[in-house]
């Protein structure tokens, strides 16, 4: 019986680009061959491009059975491939997003999404809400609470003490209240919070940092991850900087679960062009995440 870690890997919409960069990954020569790789999910017959109800029913489908596999202790870890939002909608699924569904699955609260590629890894305060309501969304309890998931990350990835700035919300980080009184009343309370209670591990947390500058002195090498304040804020350097490799991971669950930090592109599926690096670096992601808390 093979002592391998298991990982299993859903084909997302199978209209997108999924199947062809799974495919594309584990012909590569490019992932460990230290584990066993299962691929789940049937593909019904469908059209490059077009996705359909089907393939909508498809891919929650292999999510259901991804889940179920891990839960039962037959998976290790699971990489998912790009899902179509809109049409997992309209075929009954109710999460925001894979993240929320994983949690739920598994009966989590205490779960975020953090994305890493190249020198940047950032972790969302708030993540699928309208930029209006994040203002009234930011409280100090959830960015500690995502401050030490992103902080036991970095801890399991590497023994160093993890180094986090947090940014600001505001241009500027508010300018000491003078553009946005956020900082004042609900970031820096939270970082004064989060150093007492990391400590321990000698930790670097500071903040709040001005969002302009803070992902600049990341990919410096000064600090290891941004702990940000909504979606975009960290989502849009981590794709300028490697839109290529950048990976989404779930904190918090009981196993590992990636996936690459790109959707189902479905203008090129079928193409032979899908680049399949986003994939491999998200395979690659969650085997390091295995083996280390093996």
């Amino acid at each position: 019986m093979s002592t391998k870690p298991r990982i299993g890997i859903t084909l997302g919409d199978c209209a997108g680009i999924g199947p062809e960069i799974v495919d594309f990954a584990l012909k590569s020569g490019r992932v460990p061959d230290s584990a066993e790789y299962v691929v789940i999910g049937r593909q019904p017959n469908c059209k490059p491009g077009e996705p359909t109800t089907e393939t909508a029913r498809a891919a929650a489908a292999a999510l259901e059975e991804a889940i179920t596999l891990a839960r039962r202790g037959e998976l290790d870890a699971i990489v998912t491939g790009p899902v179509h939002k809109a049409r997992m909608y309209d075929v009954g699924f109710k999460f925001p997003g894979q993240t929320e569904f994983f949690a739920e699955r598994c009966g989590i609260k205490n779960f975020a999404m953090c994305l890493t590629g190249g020198k940047i890894t950032v972790a969302l305060v708030t993540t699928h809400i309208p930029l209006s309501e994040v203002s009234r969304a930011l409280k100090q309890s959830e960015i500690v609470r995502v401050g030490q998931l992103l902080a036991d990350f970095l801890h399991s990835r590497s023994r160093n003490a993890p180094r986090i700035a947090v940014a600001g919300l505001n241009p500027h980080a508010g300018e000491s209240g003078k553009i946005g009184r956020e900082e004042v009343d609900i970031i820096s309370p939270a970082v004064s919070e989060l150093q007492s209670r990391i400590e321990n591990r000698e930790s670097r947390i500071v903040g709040p940092v001005s969002p302009d500058t803070v992902f600049h002195r990341a990919v410096e090498g000064e600090f290891d991850a941004v702990l940000c304040m909504y979606h975009d804020q960290g989502l849009i350097p981590l794709k300028l900087h490697a839109f290529h490799s950048g990976v989404n991971v779930t904190l918090g669950l009981p196993f590992p679960r990636t996936s690459p930090d790109h959707g189902t592109a479905f203008e090129i599926a079928g193409q032979g062009i899908a680049r399949p690096d986003s994939m491999i670096a998200a395979i690659n992601l969650a085997v390091e995440l295995t083996a280390r808390s093996s």
